[in-house]
């Protein structure tokens, strides 16, 4: 029903900036993906045909003159991937990419991916895809036990994408359980958690319990585009634990940028800012 909403694009946006931060030096880097989904989306299907919730998201900002090189960049890796997926040179979107496809259209020779996913079919999905890739490694597993499991990987550097479906009311605190331990196992990597905005004071009370117990820098995105009061998905958040050089400048460049593309009828907020 998602795919390719207003959420997926900060996320990846903001996961295209992490990833272009690593590619900047040539030692490899290690991306773990805790709750990898599909691969991609087919927005013709009948999930997302339904309440075409990319109308709102990607699209929009497709129809945006002169977008900035870091959307340059994510619009690119949408279409190229789309042309991959089609077996076209020139195609129109159907299908918006997950996060790990994302994150492979990036990666060079001496990087890798793993991604974990614990649905069956999903799983299978998400294996299919990368069929015969020999830097992603896929596991039918729990991302939250994935980090004890995975972590630390052979590569010194790194990001982990922690981005959960939130169906569990007790995944925010399985967040702040796993993560001082995932951080004590791997403390050169990068975390990024992506959190939905409903409820002011539930994001409050997570970034109270985050601040508390992990000892790193902390830098937080926000991003919404309807009232506080509204009964649904208001936007989205990231915080980056460990954050790379610049990345927080390059968010405070992008993100005025992305939330007048986005937001609906200059509803909402946005701002990006350290936690610690």
């Amino acid at each position: 029903y998602h795919a390719g909403n207003f959420a997926d694009v900060v996320k990846h946006v903001c996961l295209i900036a992490l990833l272009q931060s690593f590619l900047r030096k040539p030692t490899p880097f290690c991306y773990l993906d805790t709750h990898a989904g599909n691969g991609y989306y087919d927005l013709f299907d009948e999930f997302s045909a339904k309440k075409k919730e990319y109308a709102n998201g990607v699209e929009k900002v497709i129809a945006q003159n002169n977008p900035p090189p870091l959307v340059k960049d994510y619009l690119k890796c949408v279409h190229q991937i789309n042309s991959q997926l089609s077996a076209t040179k020139f195609s129109s979107l159907r299908y918006y990419p997950g996060s790990p496809m994302i994150a492979r259209h990036f990666m060079r020779p001496q990087d890798s991916i793993i991604a974990c996913e614990l649905q069956l079919e999903v799983y299978q999905a998400l294996k299919k895809v990368f069929a015969g890739d020999a830097q992603t490694a896929i596991h039918h597993q729990d991302g939250f036990l994935g980090l004890k499991a995975f972590l630390p990987p052979s590569e010194r550097r790194g990001l982990v994408l922690i981005d959960p479906p939130y169906e569990d009311p007790d995944e925010f605190t399985r967040i702040v359980q796993t993560l001082p331990r995932a951080i004590q196992r791997w403390d050169t990597g990068t975390y990024a958690i992506w959190l939905p905005i409903k409820e002011k004071k539930a994001l409050e009370r997570f970034y109270r319990a985050i601040q508390q117990t992990i000892n790193f820098p902390i830098f937080a995105i926000e991003l919404t585009i309807y009232p506080e009061l509204a009964q649904h998905l208001n936007g989205c958040a990231l915080v980056i634990i460990n954050p790379p050089w610049q990345f927080d400048q390059t968010m405070q460049t992008v993100l005025p940028w992305l939330w007048k593309a986005l937001t609906i009828n200059n509803q909402g907020a946005f701002r990006a800012y350290s936690l610690k």
